[in-house]
């Protein structure tokens, strides 16, 4: 493993710009990094694939975290009731069917002769327990709609809502169903922390009922996923081993690629992308991204943590706020830093997203002398120091954002100091409970495909007790927004729900408790021969990818 760990090092040093000396040491450095995870550097059974990402899932806890690479990985291996399909739209899973019967019930019939991955039957009580287990952990804001479940036999159970929710269905397609016996037998009914602080079973093990299993799993380095041939569906593709490599570098990721020891790679550097393309057998696949990147400064405390003004917080003053908003040029980000690979929003969710509109979605131009007559008039015009804290390994150039970031809060006196951490070190200093950040460059990706989901897990007052705003990091609070909110999430009328996201959207965007920087576009590098689907929800659906013979 110590030898394993050193290859890893030396390519991380590696970049194309090099001697051509130095490129011929990192390719035999990549194939031994190959041979020593134990993988082939042969051709590819037409059954196996290979990929690579720059992270890994740093818990495989289903209901530790919300968090969207964990999602991605877990899909495959734990299931909700309710699913998407290659198109993204709802189909049955653990469920076979669902209907609302009242206004706050809705009523689930279950898949019958379904087992977990070590012959344990799915039965209702699992679900009981996934909803028990799931409001005790980083989840909760997912599924803080419904208040109480029972079961109706072995295979039917009704859900009941605080409020009438008619997009319950939607919320639940990350709500993985974990075996009851198997938590307790392994002293893992409680949920793991968000911040990865606690360690149980379920950190490091898993018993789904998906369409894979983990066969072997060595964090931060590789995750084997071997086909279920137990699994109650048929898979779309071919895939029945996939090997998940973590290669943090982008440029030895793409040479990864390029030298065919992986059939794909996630997060493609922008400037890598004329490379990929030029090269016969490869080609980049750029997909819609749901994910939206923002700046959230911390409004909720009265002296900031990490910052240069003693006995106040210059935060609370929106006009702070817009000044900071005027001031980064996000058209220049989307050109100079993101190659066009970005688009510029005005809301902190994606266009695509049930509720933004366009006219929401329209960016607010930069304007610095504007900016710096707000700071004046906030009684900061001399400036003050803040730490800004990104992560360097989560999306696409996430650094290199925060330094163009950095650049600009800069010509309006704001000195930023850049603290750049892999995602694992960032979650566990910037999740909740701690919240321990005064400045924080944020993405999300509204799986539901609703505003509803974003609004009660990041935009409404923190409520720990109901799972509500878990996470709001900088502890933005609106009290309309919170009626609206509220009066949204039960509103049958789609006409009436749409208005009042829209409003309660428009009052965050007036507030400025957020600052959006762009929307993303995912970007994988695929070979010839290899077909993957790639939603926008940013997930690896492997039962869907075939590769030819």
């Amino acid at each position: 493993m110590l030898r394993q760990h050193t290859v890893i090092s030396r390519l991380e040093s590696w970049t194309p710009s090099k001697t051509r000396a130095r490129a011929g040491i990192a390719s035999v450095a990549l194939a031994a990094m190959v041979a020593a995870m134990g993988v082939s550097t042969g051709s590819a059974n037409a059954a196996e694939f290979k990929f690579a990402g720059p992270l890994d899932a740093y818990t495989l806890d289903p209901h530790a975290v919300s968090n969207t690479l964990i999602f991605a990985v877990l899909s495959n291996v734990y299931e909700p009731l309710v699913r998407r399909n290659a198109e993204q739209k709802l189909e049955p899973a653990l469920a076979t069917e669902w209907k609302q019967i009242d206004d706050l019930s809705w009523e689930f019939t279950l898949r019958e002769g379904v087992k977990f991955h070590n012959g344990n039957p799915f039965t209702a009580d699992d679900v009981i327990f996934s909803l028990t287990r799931g409001k005790a952990g980083g989840i909760k804001s997912n599924i803080a709609s419904m208040a109480s479940i029972e079961k109706d036999g072995d295979y039917k159970v009704v859900i009941k809502t605080i409020a009438p929710n008619p997009i319950l269905p939607n919320q639940i397609v990350n709500w993985f169903i974990m075996d009851e016996e198997w938590a307790e037998e392994n002293g893992a009914v409680a949920p793991g922390s968000a911040n990865n602080s606690t360690e149980t079973y379920a950190n490091r093990n898993v018993n789904g009922t998906g369409p894979y299993k983990i066969s072997s799993r060595d964090p931060g380095v590789k995750t084997i996923f071997e086909a279920n041939p137990d699994w109650w569906d048929k898979l779309s593709g071919n895939v029945d081993k996939a090997t998940f490599f973590i290669i943090p570098n982008p440029s030895t990721r793409v040479s990864a690629l390029l030298s065919g020891e992986v059939d794909m790679i996630e997060s493609v550097p922008p400037q890598d992308t004329g490379r990929i393309d030029q090269t016969t057998g490869f080609r980049v696949q750029a997909g819609n991204d749901l994910r939206t990147i923002y700046l959230q400064p911390d409004v909720a405390r009265d002296e900031l943590i990490f910052g240069s003004v003693k006995d106040k917080n210059p935060f609370k003053d929106v006009k702070v706020r817009k000044a900071m908003q005027l001031a980064i040029d996000t058209t220049a980000i989307q050109k100079r830093i993101m190659r066009n690979y970005s688009t510029p929003i005005g809301t902190p969710i994606g266009i695509e997203v049930a509720g933004n509109t366009s006219e929401l979605a329209t960016p607010v131009a930069a304007d610095v002398d504007q900016a710096k007559a707000l700071m004046e008039e906030a009684g900061y015009g001399e400036g003050f120091a803040v730490t800004l804290d990104c992560t360097n390994d989560r999306f696409m150039n996430d650094e290199a954002t925060c330094l163009a970031i950095a650049a600009s809060l800069d010509r309006i006196g704001i000195k930023v100091t850049p603290r750049a951490q892999t995602t694992s070190q960032w979650a566990k200093q910037v999740n909740p409970p701690e919240y321990n950040t005064s400045l924080a460059l944020l993405g999300y990706s509204p799986f539901t495909y609703d505003a509803h989901i974003f609004m009660t897990s990041i935009a409404t007052t923190r409520d720990p007790e109901k799972g509500l705003g878990s996470f709001n990091i900088g502890g933005y609070s609106n009290p309309k927004v919170d009626e609206l909110i509220v009066a949204s999430g039960k509103e049958t009328d789609p006409a009436k729900r749409t208005a009042q996201i829209g409003e309660a959207l428009q009052i965050i965007k007036d507030d400025v408790g957020f600052i959006p920087i762009h929307q993303l576009k995912q970007l994988w590098g695929v070979r010839d021969g290899v077909e993957v689907v790639q939603p926008a929800d940013l997930g690896y659906p492997l039962r869907y990818f075939k590769v030819a013979e």
